[in-house]
């Protein structure tokens, strides 16, 4: 007489354990990135945090601590059991390379500049309508990013554990401007369409507050995608280049 299957393939309840166990690790880390999102941004912890590090350097911290988590999180995904969703191939990996270079150059021109509209600008006070920069033609330019980035890199990771990882950045990078609109229109009140609307009528390529800062943003755009191309084979154990 045959020897029984192990438990493991006849999918006992021993099994299905182990199986939940082995997910354990990725949703841990997926506790973890909403939690540091969520909680250091909540009063009474954001204000108290701030009187001691003021604020840059609140922002450079949840910066750091969002990054950090970020990375735990996609490690904890190349790590988490392996259910294809549907088939690699070879031109899948071009979609993430082409949409990183747009994502890039958008982060270079949104970050730390005037935007009353979203989060992650700096001295909103200094915001120009007439000059509205990126603001123009977006008025949540990380979330676009982060939704580009998403999207982008769900087309060559097919598996479960992935698609749950940049499927959920989609989702909410795609929901989060409304969130954003409905909680700056009952902070700002009528300001908010004043300055939406001045914004709209500005030119569609409105003219830069300075050309030459410009260029560095940009400059600065294209260097970031150089370097996560450079970087990504050491982070992420997988080279974009085709």
């Amino acid at each position: 007489m045959a020897p029984d299957p192990p438990e493991v393939l006849r999918g006992g309840a021993g099994s299905g354990m182990v199986r939940a166990m082995d997910w354990m690790p990725f949703a841990l880390a997926f506790a973890a990135f909403f939690a540091t999102h969520s909680v250091p941004l909540r009063p009474p912890l954001r204000p108290w945090l701030q009187a001691r590090l003021g604020r840059w350097g609140f922002l450079a911290a949840y910066s750091a601590l969002s990054l950090a988590v970020l990375a735990w999180l996609i490690a904890a995904a190349g790590r988490a059991p392996h259910v294809p969703l549907w088939p690699w191939a070879p031109w899948q990996p071009l979609v993430p390379l082409a949409a990183m270079l747009p994502v890039c150059l958008i982060l270079g021109l949104a970050a730390g500049r005037p935007n009353p509209f979203s989060f992650g600008g700096g001295e909103d006070a200094r915001f120009e309508p007439a000059r509205p920069g990126i603001v123009r033609w977006m008025r949540h330019p990380l979330l676009v990013a982060l939704a580009l980035w998403a999207a982008a890199h769900l087309v060559p990771n097919g598996d479960l554990a992935h698609v749950l990882l940049f499927g959920t950045f989609a989702v909410f990078a795609a929901l989060g401007g409304r969130l954003v609109d409905r909680r700056k229109r009952r902070e700002m009140g009528a300001d908010w369409a004043r300055l939406r609307d001045a914004t709209a009528a500005a030119p569609v390529l409105p003219p830069p507050v300075s050309w030459g800062a410009a260029a560095v943003r940009l400059a600065a755009g294209v260097a970031l995608y150089a370097a996560l191309i450079a970087v990504h084979p050491v982070l992420f154990g997988v080279d974009p280049m085709p």
